[in-house]
């Protein structure tokens, strides 16, 4: 039996059965034939099990119950299963958009990379012109621009993938698999192709307890960060070089949010100590993006993040 050219992970959990089966019919209508497909979907222990709603896609899709484990969990269930050639990661309450994603599949149709990377949009645009890069390494890619962390955002070589897993019991677990997974590839195409519908959910959480629950996740990127500093060390040049350079923008990232959030000042400086201690702080003296260097001149001065603690949060409030 041929196997598929892409498995679609979609893990699912608590959400209307009416989204996950708009996310699965947006897969459905791509130009794909049924061979050259499959779509497994994962759910994480919901209270109740779309198993109704989803009977009439017979032997479309592939459906998985487990008990709660988490996100990181059900996308290793899924790539445990998966037996394409490529693998997609698709949010159970998100779609494709068939004419930019079409144009995903052309380029692993015909240029064979490991990864093609596409853009995100909340709006689907008529634009039929795409852009797109000439293949490179993805250690390469990492050393000269910044990466979206989001494994929704590409398409990869289930062949690259050999024991990288993500983290189980963690938030934010893309950032740590992404790079990870581009460091392993050698021929990564990036394009500008809006190929994901993202459409963000507003919960009911209270405005206290999301700062609580935003500041236990940031601790999970914090983690992640060291984690990705320690093994930074131990890969060849190009390869740490790349690597470092995300380092470094997971902190800044992490820096940022943490200030934005209003956090006091002796909560900062806290954050600072235990970055310093892992060898993370002051950020590193590059010119990464423009961003990255004002912000690095600020955080590493006490004047300066006197000025953050003030500008970032009036930034936020302006967005």
């Amino acid at each position: 039996m041929e196997k598929p050219l892409i498995s679609f992970i979609i893990a699912y959990y608590e959400l209307p059965a009416r989204m996950l089966c708009e996310c699965i019919d947006s897969i459905l209508a791509l130009s794909l034939r049924a061979f050259e497909r499959e779509i497994i979907v994962i759910d994480d222990g919901s209270a109740n099990a779309p198993m109704g709603e989803l009977t009439k896609y017979g032997e479309d899709i592939i459906y998985i119950r487990q008990a709660h484990k988490g996100l990181s969990v059900a996308r290793n269930t899924g790539i445990q299963m998966a037996t394409g050639t490529y693998l997609q990661f698709v949010d159970s309450d998100d779609k494709l958009i068939r004419p930019a994603y079409e144009h995903c599949i052309d380029l692993i149709r015909f240029n064979a990379p490991e990864m093609v990377m596409f853009d995100f949009t909340h709006k689907p645009s008529d634009n039929p012109n795409y852009t797109d890069s000439e293949p490179q390494k993805g250690s390469r890619l990492m050393r000269h621009q910044n990466i979206r962390g989001t494994a929704c955002g590409y398409l990869f070589a289930r062949s690259i993938l050999g024991n990288l897993r993500f983290t189980p019991g963690i938030c934010h677990e893309d950032e740590e698999f992404t790079p990870l997974l581009l460091l392993r590839a050698e021929k990564v195409i990036w394009t500008d192709a809006q190929a994901y519908l993202y459409q963000q959910r507003q919960g009911s959480i209270s405005t206290g307890n999301h700062i609580r629950q935003r500041l236990g996740r940031l601790e999970d990127v914090k983690s992640i960060i060291m984690r990705l500093s320690v093994q930074a060390d131990r890969l060849p040049i190009d390869d740490r070089s790349a690597l470092q350079r995300r380092v470094a923008q997971l902190t800044m990232d992490y820096l940022y949010q943490i200030i934005r959030l209003k956090s006091p000042s002796h909560y900062i400086e806290r954050k600072i100590e235990e970055l310093r201690q892992a060898g993370l702080y002051p950020l590193p003296n590059q010119d990464y993006t423009s961003k990255y260097v004002w912000f690095r001149r600020l955080i590493n001065t006490q004047a300066g993040r006197s000025v953050l603690t003030h500008l970032i949060p009036l930034l936020s409030k302006e967005r």
